[in-house]
């Protein structure tokens, strides 16, 4: 965590509320945000049961988030952003330093780039597939499946891993020199890959490595979703 975000009062920033599901890999990245940004006191978290449907409930849709996917943060008047990067972009603007989507016009633009990266090539990929390749979260929820289309989306993961492994061996952070809002992402994908049990090759000693270092970090190392993969 940056110096910025030590000498920040969080007591200035008005309560939140995150609807929740702390072993989620989605929701686990606003965490991490969070703890980043020593946050959480700040927030109230509301959980929302995604193997109950919850978030597929039609008032959940109609009143939280028209896409039915979690988290989804609340601001006292009731303002709602979802999707993780646009929540982690408003936590990192309160305090006028940011520290996990960068400072400078490039810092910026290359953690935008390797965030959307890990989106695409590694978390949401292993989402597709968790829930076309696997029960997923069980039939009452998973009303529609296609297993070829989700092992598609496996292998294709398991070349996002490649890639990651291959960045990591250059630098020290998916973007660059620092931590930033690409890490949370890769992390995110990570902690999905184990709930899927879909391992890191063992040739990918820098995405290992990395991925070892990250799990020692404060904001990552006490998450739900890792407790939840031991139990």
């Amino acid at each position: 965590m940056s110096s910025d975000a030590v000498d920040f009062d969080a007591s200035r920033v008005p309560s939140m509320k995150v609807y929740d599901f702390p072993a989620g890999p989605y929701p686990t990245r606003v965490r991490i945000a969070l703890a980043e940004k020593n946050l959480q006191s700040r927030v109230h978290f509301e959980l929302v049961d995604l193997y109950k449907g919850e978030h597929k409930e039609p008032q959940f849709i109609a009143q939280k988030n028209y896409s039915g996917t979690l988290p989804v943060l609340e601001l006292d008047d009731g303002t709602l952003i979802a999707e993780c990067t646009a929540i982690t972009q408003y936590l990192d603007a309160l305090d006028g330093a940011p520290t996990l989507t960068g400072r400078t016009p490039l810092e910026k633009g290359l953690i935008h780039m390797m965030s959307k990266r890990a989106e695409l090539e590694l978390l949401d990929a292993i989402s597709v597939y968790f829930h076309h390749g696997t029960p997923g979260l069980g039939p009452s929820v998973e009303t529609y499946q296609n297993r070829e289309w989700g092992f598609r989306q496996r292998d294709k993961a398991l070349r996002g891993m490649h890639y990651f492994n291959e960045v990591l061996t250059r630098q020290p952070f998916v973007a660059g020199e620092a931590f930033s809002m690409a890490d949370i992402t890769v992390i995110g994908g990570l902690i999905f890959a184990s709930i899927v049990q879909l391992p890191v090759p063992e040739q990918h000693e820098a995405l290992h490595a990395w991925y070892a270092r990250m799990r020692e970090r404060p904001s990552v190392k006490n998450q739900p979703a890792f407790s939840a993969l031991t139990r």
